[in-house]
């Protein structure tokens, strides 16, 4: 019996043992399972909670896609209508690298499609810097871009390129916008916002290969650029760009400027600065080619400035016009203002205000600034427009400079009174005229005549009115442009510019250019101007040209007279027959 119960005890024992041991295995997969579901538990919680906004991104980069329409940048007009800048639709074969998962599987399929080699694409693709888009090829034809919309990863997109139909004619004025079809010189950039328009966005779901499925939501309409009409004539840009590139080849020189105006209303007929560019192709074009030197450009403008100097003398009754001035035979020295001499060392001796013009002496005109006075032709000068810009509607205008009257000196009243010591713009110049050619009404010149907006009605732009009515009066300034202005044409320095329909009137000027590094003149740099008008007794257009360092070793000569005043009689001979017949 008691070997029984031991057998017995030993068997319950290992009954026991084996029950202990399954119960611990039981817990330990109890356990396990519990860890497992804690584990995916708190990876759900990563995923739903700490991580949602990122994959709510990833999810939306996937199935939703942002869509602009760009809005057609507005067209800009000559006076005539005929275009000078538009825009065309054209299609861009586009990559989204972000989303291609084999890039060269991609490159592979794509390479025949553009016709372009697959490795060029593997770069393109492999070293963009936007992940979300790569340009591939602009302007695509139809049936290369209806192919690569089917490569996942590739996209179509429709976009305006800017062109300009008629070249470098009137670039500067026109301008040029940048890849971004932002405009960065000229009137595209001046009017930029009106002729921008807005875009129009639209959120759409996207397929697998990024093709648009339906609308999403609609947050803006596009909405197209404004159109501007010019007060630019092309075909009097053409004539005025003709003329100005024959003289600038006859004489080699660096540089020349153009500009037809109608001194009643201010408005610019042409501008034209050369060397020039053509606006759709900048890419070996220099900074100093794009500026634009009708109204950037500053120098001292020579005896071009004396009739605005005589003319505020005589409106000031400081001098009249039937008075002798005795001129010193061409050498008048004196303290404080040392020596002035004549331009080929003529001798002058009792001149009128009239002849003084004529001839251009510099002595008669110094004499006139030093009984004006520094305080009367300073503030003569600022009602003219001097040493401030014109206000004209073009980005870049320079204000010229004119020193307060404070800082002259003995020298500036005799020397800026022909055009030393002060610097002016080429438009500033055409303002101060066209005042002149207004009978002393003031003139601020403008570019743009119209906008036609998204309607195509056509707006009218509102203009300041100028701060005052007559700069000078009506008799001094039909005295100095009929009397004066015309003598210098008929029988003074400029007879080069006569022509037998109309009555010319107009200056001359040979203004030394100042020498770099300072303290004096060049000897063998001029820059030779003629402005001019006509009719004399209703001037119509005012013409200037400057033509900056023509060669003096060619022999053919470098004064305003010879080298610019027959450029703006042939201007003034077709502008006006044009206008005539038009």
């Amino acid at each position: 019996m008691k070997g029984r119960e031991i057998e017995d005890s030993s068997h319950e024992s290992q009954v026991t043992s084996r029950q202990s041991r399954a119960v611990r295995a039981e817990s330990c997969v109890l356990y396990l399972v519990i860890a497992l579901l804690a584990a995916l538990a708190g990876r759900c919680f990563y995923l739903q909670y700490l991580q949602y906004d990122y994959f709510c991104t990833v999810s939306q980069k996937q199935r939703i896609k942002l869509i602009s329409e760009l809005p057609q940048r507005g067209v800009i007009m000559d006076c005539s209508g005929r275009v000078l800048a538009a825009s065309n639709k054209i299609q861009t074969i586009f990559a989204e690298p972000r989303i291609i998962k084999d890039v060269g599987q991609t490159a592979g399929q794509l390479a025949p499609v553009v016709k372009m080699e697959a490795i060029e694409l593997y770069k393109l693709l492999q070293n963009g810097n936007n992940p979300g888009y790569v340009i591939i090829r602009v302007d695509a034809p139809s049936e290369e871009c209806e192919a690569a919309a089917k490569i996942q990863g590739i996209g179509v997109q429709t976009s305006w390129q800017r062109y300009y139909p008629v070249g470098a004619l009137a670039c500067h004025v026109v301008g040029f916008t940048g890849v971004d079809n932002n405009g960065l010189e000229g009137i595209e950039l001046k009017y930029d916002e009106k002729l921008s328009g807005d875009e129009g966005r639209n959120v759409v779901f996207a397929d697998v290969l990024r093709r648009p499925v339906k609308i999403k939501e609609q947050n803006s309409y596009v909405v197209d650029g404004c159109g501007l009409i010019l007060t630019i004539d092309s075909t009097i840009q053409q004539f005025a760009r003709a003329e100005l590139a024959k003289v600038l080849e006859d004489y080699e020189a660096e540089s020349a400027v153009a500009i037809v105006a109608e001194p009643k209303t201010g408005a610019i007929l042409a501008m034209v600065s050369l060397p020039d560019f053509e606006p759709g192709n900048l890419r070996a074009v220099s900074a100093d080619i794009l500026r634009n030197r009708a109204i950037s450009d500053q120098y001292e403008p020579g005896s071009i400035f004396k009739p605005i100097a005589a003319a505020i003398a005589v409106d000031a009754e400081i001098v009249s016009t039937t008075e002798e001035i005795f001129c010193e035979e061409g050498d008048w020295r004196g303290k404080g203002f040392g020596r002035i001499g004549e331009y080929g060392n003529k001798r002058f001796g009792n001149l009128t205000v009239r002849e003084i013009l004529t001839q251009s002496s510099n002595i008669g005109m110094a004499k006139i600034g030093q009984r004006t006075g520094a305080e009367k032709l300073y503030k003569g000068l600022k009602l003219f427009g001097l040493g401030e810009k014109t206000g004209i509607d073009l980005p870049g205008e320079a204000e010229g400079l004119l020193r307060p009257a404070g800082k002259w000196t003995g020298y500036s009243v005799t020397r800026i009174p022909f055009g030393q010591e002060i610097s002016t713009t080429p438009i500033q110049i055409v303002q101060a005229f066209s005042i002149l050619a207004n009978g002393g009404h003031f003139v601020r010149p403008f570019v743009v005549k119209a906008v036609v907006d998204n309607k195509g009605d056509i707006v009218k732009l509102k203009r300041p009115t100028p701060a005052v009515g007559f700069i000078i009066r009506p008799e001094t300034a039909n005295w100095i442009v009929r009397e004066a202005l015309t003598a210098v044409v008929n029988e003074g320095t400029g007879t080069k510019a006569k022509l037998e329909k109309w009555q010319v009137f107009g200056k001359t000027g040979t203004a030394q250019l100042a020498l770099p590094e300072g303290g004096g003149y060049s000897e063998t740099d001029y820059l030779a101007s003629f402005i001019g008008g006509a009719p004399a007794e209703d001037p119509a257009i005012i013409v200037l040209v400057s033509v900056c360092k023509p060669k003096v070793k060619l022999g053919k000569g470098y004064t305003g007279g010879t080298v610019a005043a027959p450029a703006v009689a042939a201007i003034i001979e077709k502008t006006l027959n044009y206008l005539e017949n038009r």
